[in-house]
């Protein structure tokens, strides 16, 4: 699991991954597992919180000059310079819920771009990595393979994603994104992590986000880029910081653009 350029950063990351595996699969479903909401209403667990900590601290020790950015704690990602981008447990409302689609997002910024990424979902038995120039990756039960996106074509024949139909109207336009979904072949709500994965591994062809944080999507972004696929936000801009998230096999990306602009 080595990348010429960014090897020993890969390897960190796939560290900082098993540590958060060990403390997310031991707090799940756990009977005191202590849920707090933060300013936003969203809720946030006594395992988020442990993660974050587990993992700051041992970028401590081993990148002290690197910044973290993480979604508990806090911090900053510079436009200049390194940063960890973290966020403990993506889809929190499942992790406390019982439902086991959640994960680990670790990524490593570079002069504002994400250059490593690693998602550690489990429950779920999978575990996605990319680093620039090196590829994306899934190990799952199945064993460990390179990843490619699908090569769809036309938005009639595409499979799509969302996290939360509601989202929409709060934050964008619910008829622009309804439109998108009447010009697919089917659609989905994987939400979160998951959907931008599986546009990844070519299941998915479209994946759309009308508000998201950093810490969402940094890791993301360069597994969809590195298994050939494209990420921007919603104004078309191939940014982890711009609120919203687009990830598609890059084949359809423009025309879905163009149906979600208001």
């Amino acid at each position: 699991m080595t990348v010429p350029g960014y090897d020993e950063d890969l390897t960190l990351a796939t560290r900082l991954a098993n540590a958060a595996d060990a403390l997310t699969t031991a707090r799940f479903r756990a009977l005191d597992l202590a849920v707090s909401a933060k300013p936003d209403r969203t809720p946030v667990t006594d395992a988020d919180t442990a993660v974050e900590d587990a993992i700051r601290a041992i970028l401590a020790a081993e990148r002290p000059d690197d910044a973290v950015l993480g979604e508990e704690r806090g911090g900053s990602a510079d436009a200049h310079g390194r940063a960890w981008v973290l966020d403990p447990i993506d889809g929190t409302k499942n992790f406390l819920r019982g439902v086991p689609v959640w994960a680990t997002l670790i990524a490593l910024v570079e002069d504002g771009t994400p250059v490593v990424g690693v998602i550690s979902a489990p429950l779920l038995g999978r575990r996605w990595w990319a680093a620039s120039g090196g590829g994306a990756h899934l190990r799952d039960a199945a064993g460990e393979r390179a990843l490619s996106v699908s090569g769809v074509a036309a938005l009639s024949d595409a499979y799509l994603s969302t996290t939360d139909l509601n989202t929409w109207s709060e934050y964008h336009s619910r008829e622009r994104y309804l439109a998108l979904t009447e010009a697919c072949w089917e659609t989905r709500a994987f939400g979160d992590f998951w959907q931008h994965c599986l546009v990844a591994e070519g299941a998915l062809d479209v994946a759309a986000e009308c508000v998201v944080n950093p810490w969402d999507v940094a890791a993301a972004q360069v597994i969809v880029t590195e298994a050939g696929g494209r990420f921007t936000d919603l104004s078309g801009a191939p940014t982890y910081e711009g609120g919203s998230a687009l990830s598609t096999n890059g084949l359809l990306h423009d025309e879905a653009l163009t149906l979600l602009r208001r």
